[in-house]
């Protein structure tokens, strides 16, 4: 699938946050904090796929 410039930033951006996310709930686990970062990256994981979609579909280059 070729996808466009726009994608690939959108992409990046939002693992990098979930990256952020997991790597501070490993350092703090055991942890109110590690369980909070735990399940933001994964709600983050389901808007990255909507937003994703939702750019495939309306963007000329991509979809």
């Amino acid at each position: 699938m070729k996808t466009c410039h726009r994608f690939k930033t959108v992409r990046a951006e939002y693992e990098r946050e979930i990256g952020y996310m997991l790597a501070h709930s490993e350092r703090h686990e055991g942890k109110p904090a590690a369980k909070s970062s735990a399940k933001q990256a994964t709600s983050t994981k389901a808007r990255m796929a909507r937003a994703l979609t939702s750019h495939v579909s309306r963007c000329p280059e991509c979809g």
